[in-house]
């Protein structure tokens, strides 16, 4: 066998939907447990090229079990092992915020760069860092962009033209640009200032025209939604049109979503990185592409 797509079947939908974007079968590797918590993948039959689904979002119990299957890959036959993972975990802490802590940025990236000869993931949450090749040194990164599968879906949709794109913070700017310059929108970034994980203030540029307009207030991820539950309310005193949020990753459960529902958002929308009920922007086509060209 030359080519295999395997994946875990917590993420089985999203798996099929790249099985079918990229015209390969699909198996699935089964996870037995043992009475200890101790985990055994047992992977279906290797190809030379393998390509795995893995979204790392709940990321401890699945970076384990993906990377003792990494082992079971190597040992039965898989001489190129490509990881797509939509969602990239701990990204976020890429310095010590506060003495005692780690980099975790830097260990998860290294045991991945160990194991794969090529990671694909969208949106990675990289500030202080330039590029995934800062962190994957040995294997082949890909960054992939979220709003490449967005813009399609608003285009199919008929955005209307006075729609303006925010995004909640500067360092969402390239986002919010990726989104409203294809779409010939206008745009705009908010000003946060975060006290702690849950205490952010917004602040809108003083001269930004917002009054009567339909919203895609946009951000990469949305954990506790206070960023955007904040930015949402400032948008609706502010005498905001219908307020469209759309978040690559979406990490938040429901009660996350309802409460950006309660402070004005008309609509959640999501991709599927993260499956739940805003992921309504497939991946799959993106991923598909990307892939095309090495397979």
């Amino acid at each position: 066998m030359t080519l295999a797509l395997h994946a875990f079947r917590e993420e089985a939908a999203e798996a099929q939907r790249l099985a079918s974007a990229l015209q390969v079968p699909l198996a699935f590797v089964n996870v037995h447990t043992f009475p200890d918590g101790e985990t055994v993948p047992r992977i279906p039959e290797a190809a030379r090229t393998t390509i795995v689904y893995r979204s790392l979002h709940q990321p401890n119990k699945k970076l384990v079990e993906l990377l003792l299957a990494a082992d079971a890959w190597r040992r039965n036959g898989a001489e190129s092992l490509i990881l797509v993972a939509p969602y990239l975990p701990y990204m976020r802490q890429d310095t010590t915020f506060r003495t005692g802590e780690p980099v975790s940025q830097r260990v998860v990236a290294r045991l991945l760069d160990t194991a794969f000869d090529r990671a694909i993931t969208v949106d990675p949450h990289l500030h202080r860092t330039a590029s995934l090749a800062e962190l994957f040194t040995t294997c082949t990164s890909t960054h992939l962009y979220a709003a490449d599968a967005l813009v399609p879906y608003l285009r199919a949709e008929r955005v209307g033209p006075t729609t303006l794109v925010i995004g909640p913070d500067i360092e969402s700017d390239p986002w919010v640009r990726r989104i409203s310059e294809p779409l010939g929108l206008d745009h705009a970034t908010f000003r946060k200032v975060r006290r702690s994980d849950v205490d952010v203030e917004i602040q809108a540029p003083a001269d930004l025209s917002i009054a009567g307009r339909p919203i895609l207030l946009v951000d990469d991820i949305c954990s506790t939604g206070g960023t955007l539950r904040k930015a949402t309310a400032l948008l609706q005193s502010s005498g905001a049109g219908p307020i469209t949020i759309f978040i690559t990753h979406m990490l938040g459960d429901a009660e996350v979503s309802d409460s950006l529902s309660r402070a004005g958002a008309a609509r959640i929308i999501s991709t599927d990185s993260c499956p739940g009920h805003t992921s309504e922007i497939h991946l799959a086509n993106l991923i598909a592409q990307s892939l095309a060209g090495s397979l």
